[in-house]
């Protein structure tokens, strides 16, 4: 892999993450606009990969993420990055924090400052930015900008010459965000004992019961779920998807016989890739749900057969 994508500009927790991946040292860093720009960038082949936010332990999925990756030509994750999330109030020089009656950002990480900001500037209007690394990037190019300060992290105001008005604004000073590296569809990275898959299903039909049927089929093989969230998929009002990381490797039998009856019971199934996480954890068995015990289990089956 030559050219990575990321969700820019310079300066972004994005792109935090992507000097942060392992292989990515020296190669070209393409910025992009939005997530679904960097993604349509990966799917024409413009770039070899792209590192995208998917989850915030405050906020929860990024649903432009989730909703790109569950629609158009097939993409895959292959690797994940958390980074711990440090918010600063950054202003062009010569701006007292008293004179600030507008506020640029990302959505997500306005929806992480509320606090402070309800408590130091409870007037101050909120302005939507692309990224919070746009906030600042506006504010350090001449000109006017609908806003007089931008929260971003603390390379973004550095890069663009502001001053920070305020360190360290986060309402939950143990936020991270998750990001994933996504490419197009290739050679699956090996089990290391410590994986995660992600999945998007898709129901026959919305009917009771739907959703535990599909969440038996995880139960039954011992398979731990580590997210769950329901997406509509803009058919009609009511209609939801399900997007899904889990614990283990689509190579892991628990897994991969999960995945059949899920294709026996679900509409459709989209495999977004079997991936190391990044914070090394492995996955626990209970009893019955080992290697070993799928292994015994086939083995006494073909016996039977034979």
């Amino acid at each position: 892999m030559h050219r990575f994508g990321y969700l820019g500009p310079r300066g972004t927790f994005t792109q935090m993450a992507l000097d942060a991946w392992d292989g990515a040292d020296g190669r070209e860093q393409v910025p992009f606009g939005s997530v679904d720009a960097a993604l349509a960038a990966l799917r024409a082949g413009d770039i070899d990969a792209a590192m995208v936010p998917i989850e915030n332990s405050v906020e929860g999925g990024v649903s432009a993420t989730l909703d790109a990756l569950a629609t158009g030509d097939p993409l895959v994750v292959i690797g994940e990055v958390l980074v711990p999330i440090t918010f600063v109030l950054c202003a062009r020089p010569g701006m007292p924090l008293s004179s600030v009656r507008a506020v640029g950002t990302h959505s997500h990480a306005w929806a992480q400052v509320r606090g402070w900001m309800s408590a130091h500037l409870p007037d101050a209007a909120y302005v939507p930015t692309l990224s919070t690394a746009a906030s600042a990037a506006a504010l350090g190019a001449p000109g006017d900008v609908m806003f007089d300060a931008g929260v971003c992290a603390p390379v973004a105001a550095s890069n663009e010459g502001l001053v920070v008005l305020a360190d360290d604004i986060g309402d939950n000073r143990a936020a991270v965000t998750r990001f994933v590296l996504v490419s197009r569809p290739g050679t699956l990275p090996e089990p290391t004992g410590s994986d995660k898959t992600t999945l998007v299903l898709y129901q026959q039909d919305d009917h009771a019961g739907g959703l535990l049927e599909l969440l038996e089929q995880f139960a039954v093989r011992g398979v731990n779920l580590t997210r769950l969230e329901s997406r509509p998929t803009g058919e009609a009002m009511g209609r939801y998807c399900f997007s899904i990381d889990i614990e283990g490797h689509v190579k892991d039998a628990r897994v991969g016989e999960t995945l059949m009856g899920l294709k026996r019971v679900c509409a459709d199934v989209r495999f977004l890739g079997s991936y190391r996480r990044a914070d090394g954890v492995r996955a626990g068995t209970r009893p019955g749900t080992s290697e070993n015990d799928f292994d015994e289990a086939r083995a006494w089956l073909e016996e039977l057969r034979g």
